[in-house]
């Protein structure tokens, strides 16, 4: 074989490349860098994930609260499974003067100017909570203050705008820790308007 034009001695390259195991040994090596995460990552990823969920208090509002020995505090049976479906708020109070917003017995509901905010279910459940959303999504979500990046806008209370300034690492840990925990079937109900209190 001839080598004179650039393509022929590239693929004559190519060849000897491909045959001597140099080729095989790069492409496995780069695949491997490429690769999902390990078990020891992902058990790192949920481990910093956890630690976190617990350092931005996601307990506080995510999970119902009840009256325990000391007074109120999360139930953790029903860890971040957001508000009760089976609990029904009453239309809140009147705010006025000193007051701007009220929550709810439970801490998973709460009425303002933008109507009734109910927290969500944080937990793996497919079709009640973040089972078929991806690290991306949920990243998105925080980033842009709306579901799934997209949707409705986030209410308050939700601090959206401080979680959303931890890094990419960060959110696909706390993501990590939630898809790590048991599914809890909790449909939340849909944000109440301002509009729809009066």
């Amino acid at each position: 074989m001839q080598l004179t034009t650039p393509r022929t001695f590239l693929s004559a390259a190519t060849i000897v490349f491909m045959f001597s195991g140099l080729g095989p040994a790069f492409a496995l090596r780069a695949a491997a860098r490429q690769a999902p995460d390990d078990a020891a990552t992902t058990a790192a990823r949920v481990k910093r994930g956890g630690y976190l969920v617990g350092a931005m208090g996601c307990n506080d509002c995510h999970t119902p609260w009840k009256l325990g020995p000391k007074g109120p505090e999360p139930d953790m049976t029903r860890a971040l499974m957001g508000h009760p479906a089976d609990f029904a708020v009453t239309p809140p109070p009147k705010l006025d003067g000193a007051w701007a917003w009220s929550g709810a017995a439970t801490n998973t509901a709460f009425a303002g100017p933008w109507g009734v905010s109910f927290t969500a279910n944080l937990t793996p459940d497919m079709e009640t909570g973040l089972g078929k959303w991806s690290a991306e999504t949920f990243i998105a979500a925080l980033r842009t203050g709306r579901h799934e990046g997209k949707g409705r806008p986030i209410l308050p209370p939700m601090p959206y705008r401080m979680i959303g300034t931890l890094t990419d690492d960060d959110l696909r840990s706390v993501f990590a820790y939630l898809q790590s925990l048991a599914p809890i079937r909790n449909r939340v109900p849909a944000p109440i308007d301002s509009d729809e209190q009066k």
